[in-house]
């Protein structure tokens, strides 16, 4: 780790976050879990909550693709995604829905307010986000595609809006 000149857990832990909640909704393959995981370890994200079925840490398939990620990014269980995302409104956090839906704001188009913090949910493998957990939230926001399919992996559109709010918060104009 010295050597790629990573830093330590306790590093991670004192250093920085973006100000990026996940909040899974759903999720049913701890594989795509870990590797959400993996991915918020990649850029600091704040925190992860695992709602309703979604496995969580300690769970096998978890541990399996997130390689320690589970010990460094902070996270949490919620049994009902609805009041996981209600919770983060009342502490005045904006909830997206990342789904393509009428009206949803293109990722390359959305600008986080400010520096301020956010939460982003990502749905079930099959279905996406529940409409109930859509109706609470302050707008959505999607992945354009440009390709014969219409929808990605959750863990791949999770590296790839983990990756854009990274950019955006730190490398921002108004810095």
């Amino acid at each position: 780790m010295q050597e790629l000149q990573r830093m330590s857990v306790n590093d991670f832990h004192a250093a920085e976050k973006i100000p990026l909640i996940l909040v899974l909704d759903n999720i049913r393959s701890g594989l795509n879990v870990g590797s959400i995981f993996r991915s918020a370890d990649a850029f600091r994200v704040q925190q992860i909550i695992c709602c309703g079925y979604t496995p969580a840490p300690p769970h096998r398939e978890v541990l399996k693709t997130a390689l320690g990620a589970t010990e460094t990014v902070a996270w949490k269980a919620a049994e009902q995604t609805t009041q996981a995302v209600q919770e983060l409104k009342n502490m005045g956090v904006k909830c997206y829905a990342l789904e393509q839906a009428a009206g949803s704001i293109a990722l390359h188009e959305f600008a986080p307010q400010n520096k301020q913090p956010m939460a982003l949910v990502l749905g079930n493998e099959l279905t996406g986000v529940a409409q109930e957990v859509i109706d609470i939230c302050n707008g959505c926001i999607e992945i354009t595609q440009h390709g014969t399919k219409h929808s990605l992996n959750v863990s791949v559109c999770a590296g790839i809006v983990i990756y854009d709010m990274f950019q955006k918060y730190h490398f921002s104009p108004l810095e």
